[in-house]
């Protein structure tokens, strides 16, 4: 069993399926609460941390460019199938933001500490960026505990640009 923190604290029983999210750096103005904070991490206040996050008009969308986008979706790729450090269930790539349910083959930290550096360095190079953070530090995870919870979540990653106004179906959004 995997038990961590930084500013949230992170329980991961071993074995477990995962639904975890990340955004950009900067994707919330400084005047808003922390997205995904610990007085926000029920399902309820995920919910509607997301929603604002997925509407927001302000902060970087690189995400939106699609170089930048296709690098994600294949370093996620690269991760599950060279790497096997996770099987993937689904993911979905929003202007500002990630959502991806997995399995890990390995510790959370590791595969979060990959993922995140390499597409972060990546991103930078293909934006022109250099010495900019392009992830926020922390990311929000969820221990999956049922099998209709997980087919639920699974539903919600790949609903989420249609529920955001992104796409008028799901098989719309790339």
């Amino acid at each position: 069993m995997l038990d961590y923190r930084r500013r949230l604290p992170h329980w991961i029983p071993d074995h477990s399926t995962l639904l975890l999210t990340w955004r950009l750096a900067g994707s919330l103005p400084s005047s808003s609460p922390e997205v995904l904070s610990t007085h926000r991490t029920g399902r309820l206040g995920f919910a509607q941390q997301d929603e604002r996050l997925a509407r927001s008009s302000s902060g970087p969308f690189w995400l939106r460019d699609p170089p930048v986008a296709r690098m994600l979706e294949q370093a996620l790729r690269h991760g599950e199938t060279v790497r096997k450090l996770y099987v993937l269930y689904a993911w979905v790539v929003m202007p500002n933001h990630v959502h991806v349910v997995l399995e890990p083959r390995l510790a959370l930290p590791q595969i979060m500490r990959w993922l995140k550096g390499r597409t972060a360095r990546k991103a930078n190079q293909i934006l022109g960026r250099r010495g900019l953070p392009f992830w926020q530090d922390e990311s929000f995870d969820h221990w999956i505990r049922t099998a209709e919870e997980l087919n639920d979540l699974i539903s919600y990653v790949e609903r989420n640009p249609v529920e955001a106004g992104l796409a008028g179906k799901k098989e719309q959004w790339p």
